[in-house]
């Protein structure tokens, strides 16, 4: 892969010519023929492989910060764009753009280059309290619950039905169908017909026996499996049939029911990682990992069919409507946005949030930092923008995938605490983010 972008940016070299120059003609015909030459081989295209790496780069790549080059990259960028429009040579446009697209994006490693912001996307198990990332996430969730089945069997089939059933409308319609078999029972405990349940039942089997989860949640409640024969049938069946003993806790079976249809999905939450750095000249650079987006192989090869058409997008007279419209499938690329809230004194504070998370989670997020949460502030987004609509939706505001926010006390009420000369802490964050504060780097 590395070769391959060498061999381009060498043959690039050679075919384009910086601002003012003229290309290169070729060397004249020398007077003695020179001894025949094996034809030179053609360049390969690069393989499906090679292509969908570069465009997995160039998807990596696009999580940075939306900081300006360094005027090196900039002019040498601009160069290779001005090439690609003045050239009518196909193949000097490829390279070009291809040369564009390196000096953009950088997507082949360098040494030295900025380490994430963060190392990537964590949760925390509502089960055991165990931080893990976003990855082992299901596998985690799954090995806790089965835990729990050796403290309430009951709870943990419930758990796995309400969690890993991703259908959630044929979770609910199997979950309502369970619920009535256990209400019959209840309200009918004389009716032996209600203590029966046919695995072969047609509604059984579309409804209940299709989901993950609800043989097990029968089987903790008091149901076990019997074969028995059916009237007018030669070969019986498999039924679930209440055990004798749970006729005298019908009270329990009941509480199973309300617990059934009560609980929801066991869901892992988004760990903030919340980081307090020391002032610094470098809170507006963001290096992202890949865990703040998803991208298939069918969305890698769309993004890197429009890549080849980057440059003549950049050309065309856009309205604002389209405009507005292309940020907005930019912003649904990614899950999740990293935010950083400058205080007053320099300090910044840095969490992780769900890109469609409102407004209102980062200033909940924020007052729990402060050792007064009641101190009234606003928060000012890139350019000054007042964000004070906290219903809004991070990507509604522009702050996905990153963002860097400006924090700024009411006046008022900081001229009020002056007044009455009361002592002011040092910091208004409180002293254990204080005592674990970070350099930036």
């Amino acid at each position: 892969m590395r070769k391959f972008f060498q061999e381009i940016k060498a043959d690039f070299k050679f075919k384009t010519a910086g601002p003012g120059q003229k290309l290169s003609e070729p060397s004249r015909v020398p007077k003695e023929k020179p001894k025949a030459e094996a034809a030179p081989k053609p360049r390969q295209a690069p393989t499906d492989e090679a292509q969908m790496a570069a465009a997995a780069a160039l998807a990596r790549m696009e999580l940075k910060s939306k900081a300006k080059l360094p005027p090196s990259q900039e002019a040498i960028k601009n160069q290779g764009r001005r090439s690609l429009e003045d050239s009518h040579n196909p193949s000097t446009a490829q390279l070009a753009a291809c040369f564009c697209l390196l000096q953009d994006l950088g997507s082949l490693p360098t040494e030295g280059a900025a380490a994430p912001s963060v190392s990537g996307v964590y949760f925390i198990c509502p089960l055991t309290g165990a931080v893990i990332r976003r990855d082992e996430k299901e596998k985690h969730l799954r090995e806790a619950i089965q835990a729990y089945f050796s403290v309430d069997p009951v709870a943990a089939s419930i758990m796995e039905i309400h969690t890993f059933n991703r259908d959630r409308e044929k979770a609910r319609a199997g979950v309502e169908t369970m619920a009535k078999y256990l209400d019959n029972i209840y309200l009918h405990p004389e009716e032996e017909k209600y203590r029966k349940i046919k695995l072969q039942n047609k509604v059984f089997q579309e409804r209940i026996s299709c989901l993950e989860g609800t043989h097990r949640f029968f089987q903790a409640v008091g149901f076990e499996t019997k074969t028995l024969p059916v009237p007018g049938q030669e070969t019986p069946e498999e039924y679930y049939v209440l055990k004798e003993e749970m006729l005298s806790r019908l009270e329990d079976l009941k509480d199973y029911k309300e617990q059934l249809l009560s609980s929801e999905p066991v869901r892992a939450q988004l760990d903030r990682q919340l980081c307090l750095f020391q002032p610094s000249p470098a809170a507006a650079r963001f290096e992202l990992p890949n865990d703040f987006y998803n991208l298939t192989a069918e969305e890698i090869k769309r993004e890197q069919r429009l890549r080849t058409e980057a440059v003549e997008k950049a050309s065309m007279l856009r309205t604002r409507a389209m405009r507005e419209k292309e940020e907005q499938r930019e912003m649904r690329k990614y899950n999740y946005t990293l935010l950083r809230v400058r205080f007053p004194d320099g300090y910044i504070l840095q969490g992780t949030f769900y890109a469609r998370e409102s407004l209102s989670a980062l200033y909940s997020f924020v007052r729990e930092a402060l050792r007064e949460d009641w101190l009234p502030f606003e928060l000012l987004g890139p350019g000054g923008l007042k964000l004070t609509d906290e219903s809004l939706a991070f990507t509604e505001c522009g702050l996905v995938p990153s963002a860097l926010l400006t924090l700024a006390w009411d006046t008022a009420v900081m001229e009020d605490i002056q007044a009455a000369g009361e002592e002011q802490a040092p910091s208004p964050l409180k002293p254990e983010l204080l005592s674990r504060v970070q350099t930036l780097l």
